[in-house]
């Protein structure tokens, strides 16, 4: 088959818009040199090929992924897709393709860069999510829950399903400042929202009440002995603190906490 590498693939950035890049990939019987979600600004000596999204091209490789290569595959990819890892574009797509060449056998071919890198482009994703099921935290806003996160990944889809069955009976948005997307969670319905601005109002004082008592409550339970702020990082990174109630004090800190900070890292 050609391989063309002097041509640039520019898509609309959803998913749908990059298994139509799959799809195009294999009509026009190419693989672009890169895949880029948004037109560069500096011209290039590439061909630039503006992908179209055909939900009947997108739906034909959704469908191909689970039956050629398998149903973990296809997880896997959408996974990747969230990642905010550079060239995960042109990832997903040299992971695809080589899945419809070896079939199931791809996800053992683990020396593979391709599949190596792509497990770990994963693994990056589902482990912030992880963390996130952890680190998030509510306040009530007058009988509504709410929370913002600033992930590096699109982490709302990978902690929806686990939010929305442990608070079924409450109504709660989560915000991912980062990305401008929004899991929104009303009478039983949960919906994401893409591309919204959003700011939470001020707490009230009730509210306010209640994140001194969970502040009192960290600290009561914490053991001075085994203060150890680098262990501490290291289970809890410091990018999660700023919205997370018993932390945000901590990113004002005095001087002489500061001092014993820097000295233990």
């Amino acid at each position: 088959m050609p391989d063309r590498r002097n041509v640039i693939y520019c898509y609309d950035g959803t998913f749908d818009g990059l298994m139509c890049c799959v799809f195009d990939s294999y009509v026009r019987r190419e693989i672009p040199s890169d895949i880029l979600s948004e037109v560069p600004e500096q011209l290039s000596f590439c061909d630039m090929h503006f992908v179209e999204t055909v939900p009947e091209h997108s739906a034909r490789v959704s469908a191909a992924i689970p039956k050629k290569i398998s149903p973990r595959a296809f997880d896997a990819v959408k996974k990747a897709f969230l990642s905010c890892e550079d060239g995960k574009d042109m990832l997903i797509l040299m992971f695809i393709r080589k899945g419809f060449q070896f079939g199931g056998k791809v996800e053992d071919m683990l020396a593979d860069d391709t599949v190596n890198k792509l497990n770990k482009t994963v693994l990056f994703c589902t482990r912030e999510a992880h963390l996130l099921q952890g680190f998030l935290r509510f306040s009530d806003y007058g009988g509504y829950l709410a929370a913002v996160i600033e992930p590096k990944n699109k982490a709302i889809p990978l902690i929806a399903d686990h939010f929305t069955d442990r608070m079924r009976n409450e109504n709660f948005l989560i915000y991912d400042k980062a990305h401008r997307m929004a899991l929104i969670y009303f009478r039983h319905k949960a919906e994401i929202a893409e591309n919204i601005d959003f700011e939470l109002p001020d707490a009230s004082a009730e509210e306010e009440l209640y994140r001194e008592l969970w502040k009192g409550f960290y600290k009561t339970i914490g053991i001075e002995e085994r203060y150890n702020p680098r262990c501490r990082m290291n289970m809890m990174p410091k990018r999660y603190w700023a919205n997370m109630t018993e932390m945000r004090e901590e990113l004002g800190i005095s001087e002489e906490s500061r001092n014993r900070l820097s000295e233990t890292n």
